[in-house]
């Protein structure tokens, strides 16, 4: 009695056996090695025999020389091309930088002029008014101005009248006065 294999086993014992086949097949061609048999289809043509490899001679000076005098016009052509381009991405870089500078000059140049309109716009007239004022007075004054022009006046103010009149001030709005005041008097660019 032989009981039947189930589905996953009938598949392993099959791919068994082709491989099994397989096997023996390669085996049997190796051990004819040395002969080579090939299938013609009737009517076909005969395969052409190989054909055996000859070497050339090695080439002599001359010729090599000749070569090299013959292609050293395009590798001289191909050089002059690869540093032209360079050249051009040398001078694309050069032309950045340069509107970079160009751009941050302006910058400083429109830093400069709010600066010394920042300045003028306390006149003279304006300083000696604050500075015959009391300290506690001008104070008051200062602190409902324009921040911009309390800091331009306090500038021009001396310098022991000012420290008074901030004295007098607010907190918060002698602090915004004095880091306008501090801006103002830098010299260097403040970017």
């Amino acid at each position: 009695m032989t009981y039947p294999l189930p589905r996953k086993q009938h598949r392993a014992a099959r791919a068994f056996l082709a491989v099994s086949a397989l096997a023996v097949t390669l085996l049997a061609g190796a051990a004819h090695t040395e002969e080579t048999v090939r299938q013609i289809l009737p009517g076909g043509q005969e395969p052409a025999a190989p054909q055996q490899l000859t070497r050339e001679k090695a080439p002599d000076e001359s010729e090599i020389q000749r070569f090299c005098s013959n292609i050293a016009d395009a590798a001289r052509d191909r050089r002059y091309v690869l540093q032209a381009e360079e050249l051009k991405q040398l001078q694309a870089g050069i032309d950045q930088r340069m509107k970079a500078l160009e751009d941050k000059r302006a910058e400083y140049e429109q830093w400069l002029k709010r600066r010394e309109v920042f300045l003028a716009r306390a006149e003279d007239s304006v300083v000696k008014i604050y500075a015959g004022m009391k300290p506690d007075a001008a104070a008051e004054r200062l602190a409902m101005v324009n921040v911009d022009l309390a800091a331009a006046i306090l500038m021009k103010l001396d310098s022991r009248k000012a420290g008074v009149i901030l004295n007098e001030m607010d907190q918060k709005a002698a602090a915004a006065l004095t880091g306008i005041m501090a801006s103002a008097a830098r010299r260097v660019d403040p970017s």
